[in-house]
């Protein structure tokens, strides 16, 4: 996330889980002597959220490592694990939660014009490859994308000095925004991600998505809680950001440096072609087991899937004993409640469980 972003999550949205209390989002603010995030209208610098995290991992974990997972292969029994330090060693069980590491979404038509993949100094990147949107300034960017990546993204390169900041949606009517706090109904149950009884189910009764039918949470993992701008985004947005929604990519190039999209209707008809300094493609995340290549080619083809994602039972636990998944990954068996940080309440407990619970 890009210096001066701000995080879409409410505060009550933003606690890592613990399993004992003291460790929220509001203790850290209240320890480092930082401004305290409690209310819904508070939006959190990414910069608080980084520092937070650190804190509760010093706290929590201190014997972290920070060490590449080169491989991890199916044993007898259980688990070969191969270090980029060279060390290897055994263990019963592994938990994957490798985050959006690796599965960063491009679009195919975006990607046929960067061999060589996506950069942030090349004419296309993702909107995760960025830390800092001031390299832009005096410089036309579009921003392929409606989700808050997108529109917040947007938001920085204008305020940032770029000398156009284009959005490029597919779908009409794709960049909207949220209601203010003050906008939901207090009629329906609140969660963390506002009032309503389906975003109760999704948060707190996760274990009944996964026996949804696999189509049915393929679609819900997809649209619910999908792309949508913050309500305190609006007014820093508009009038500062060009919109042009209803617009396919057809095919995209390179000449003399700058990217160049081939664009078409809805109906699919041709609508000429835009160009810019840069396209900063804010697509998503796809989960790809095969982007997860640290999992032993063997291992991957074990796996059952569905929905989009390894088929998760109880736990967390996936088809190969032992090995569990949670955050993305885990979306498609228990829902889009695993795409955010308060996800991690109801998947760490149970999942801790379970693992202890192998022979």
């Amino acid at each position: 996330m890009p210096a001066g972003m701000l995080l879409k999550s409410t505060p009550v949205a933003s606690n890592i889980d613990a399993p004992q209390p003291g460790h929220t989002l509001l203790d850290f603010c209240r320890e480092a002597g930082e401004q305290r995030y409690e209310s819904d209208w508070d939006a959190i610098p990414v910069e608080t959220f980084a520092r937070y995290g650190l804190w509760f991992q010093e706290r929590l974990v201190p014997d972290l490592e920070q060490t590449r997972v080169v491989s991890v292969d199916r044993r007898s029994t259980g688990f070969e694990l191969k270090l980029d330090s060279g060390e290897q060693f055994a263990a019963r069980a592994v938990v994957v939660a490798t985050g959006l590491s690796g599965l960063a979404r491009l679009p195919a038509e975006l990607a046929a014009a960067v061999p060589d993949g996506p950069s942030v100094s090349g004419p296309i990147s993702h909107s995760s490859q960025h830390d800092d949107l001031s390299r832009f300034a005096g410089r036309d960017v579009v921003v392929v994308g409606a989700g808050q990546s997108a529109l917040e993204s947007a938001v920085l390169l204008a305020e940032g000095g770029a000398a156009s900041v284009r959005v490029l949606a597919r779908r009409r009517g794709a960049v909207r925004f949220g209601a203010a706090p003050d906008g939901q109904s207090p009629l329906k149950p609140d969660t963390p991600f506002g009032r309503a009884w389906s975003l109760y189910a999704f948060s707190y009764y996760a274990d009944g998505f996964r026996r949804l039918p696999a189509p049915t949470r393929k679609y819900l993992v997809q649209r619910v809680l999908g792309p949508l701008g913050a309500w305190w985004l609006r007014d820093r947005f508009i009038g500062r950001v060009q919109v042009s929604e209803g617009k396919r990519i057809v095919r995209a190039r390179v000449e003399d440096g700058r990217p160049v999209l081939l664009l078409a209707g809805p109906d699919g008809s041709t609508e000429g072609e835009l160009s810019a300094d840069h396209v900063l493609a804010a697509t998503g995340y796809h989960v790809d087991l095969a982007a997860l290549d640290f999992l032993g080619h063997g291992l991957r083809t074990r796996l059952a899937v569905g929905a989009g994602g390894p088929r998760l039972g109880p736990g967390y636990h996936s088809s190969v004993p032992g090995l569990f998944f949670t955050g993305l990954p885990a979306a498609a068996s228990y829902g889009p409640v695993m795409r955010f940080v308060c996800g991690t309440e109801y998947a760490s407990p149970r999942l801790a469980r379970a693992v202890g619970a192998l022979p």
